[in-house]
């Protein structure tokens, strides 16, 4: 009893947080020289304090492409899409890495995008 008494406690004195961005979904479109994506988060948004605020599009070595920003957050629409057009991408790539980032800083995963050229 005692046990399960102190398991209990641990967990309500356990912060809460809200996590990491996921990036659920890419599509990357090209149009003439430059590309179009649509990346679709899902992040637990909780309102101005916490909330996705932004995706990047990088070469295979870090690079920055593009930069989407998310001007506020996305409460009651999860998961969620948002396009990045006029990306120019050198001919020399086959692919390339979105980050997503929240208010707290760049989330650790990667999503790679395969162009397809």
């Amino acid at each position: 009893m005692l046990r399960q008494f102190i398991a209990a406690s641990l967990l309500m004195a356990s912060p809460v947080f809200a996590g990491e961005v996921e990036i659920v979904d890419v599509t990357a479109t090209p149009s003439g020289n430059t590309w179009r994506f649509d990346v679709t988060l899902r992040h637990a948004d909780t309102g101005w304090d916490h909330y996705a605020d932004g995706w990047e599009v990088l070469t295979p070595d870090g690079v920055s492409l593009g930069y989407r920003t998310l001007a506020h957050p996305h409460v009651n629409e999860q998961p969620f899409t948002r396009s990045l057009s006029g990306v120019e991408i050198p001919a020399e790539l086959q692919s390339v890495r979105i980050r997503a980032r929240d208010t707290d800083g760049w989330s650790p995963g990667v999503f790679i995008v395969d162009l397809n050229r």
